[in-house]
């Protein structure tokens, strides 16, 4: 199963899944913009639609066709990503309302790993969330996927196991970590540093 496999399937399926690993946990991916994919993605995860899902892009440049980030959000993007954080930034009106719960903001993320970024350079943006049942713990294993999230994927991209630390979620313009993760200890200097 190859990276090139799971792009076409993303492209041709409109609510095609995938489960792909990256620096922090396997993810669930699906089509962000597509409103039918989005709602398969919370169905898989059983995941209350009061929550929202952050999208994933392949680099800093396609930020700005989804969101826009300030200054201060653009310097600590320039930081802080590809890496295992998500920053909460002004979505643009192409992003779905059921993507964000109807939020006005939605959290970016720009994985730090190879197969993920291979991925989202053949078709963006996908959604960024953990490959799990909504409250039950984040998968560093293909098979610690639960089986009805695993079965239920059109695609899976197994790389063994991932280093398992989720990622830091930050609204850098209201200066909250809504998330504890990887970095944040790095985050909250940035944060501070900045004020």
């Amino acid at each position: 199963m190859t990276v090139a496999q799971a792009a076409q399937i993303l492209r041709d399926r409109t609510t095609a899944c995938v489960i792909y690993p990256t620096e922090t946990v396997y993810g669930l991916a699906a089509d962000a913009l597509t409103p039918a994919a989005v709602e398969r993605v919370f169905e898989l995860k059983g995941r209350a639609r009061d929550r929202p899902i952050s999208l994933a892009v392949p680099n800093l440049d396609a930020v700005d066709e989804y969101a826009r980030p300030t200054d201060r959000e653009r310097a600590f993007m320039a930081e802080f990503l590809p890496g295992p954080v998500t920053v909460v930034v002004e979505r643009r009106d192409v992003v779905p309302d059921v993507l964000t719960a109807g939020a006005d903001r939605v959290g970016i993320r720009i994985p730090d790993h190879p197969t993920a970024l291979a991925l989202l350079d053949r078709v963006a943006p996908l959604t960024a969330t953990s490959a799990n049942r909504s409250g039950a713990g984040s998968a560093r294993r293909v098979e610690a996927v639960a089986a009805s999230v695993r079965d239920a994927a059109d695609f899976v991209l197994d790389e063994g196991t991932t280093p398992g630390t989720e990622s830091t979620v930050v609204d850098v313009t209201a200066g909250t970590i809504h998330r504890r993760g990887a970095l944040a200890e790095e985050i909250e200097a940035w944060l501070a540093a900045a004020e």
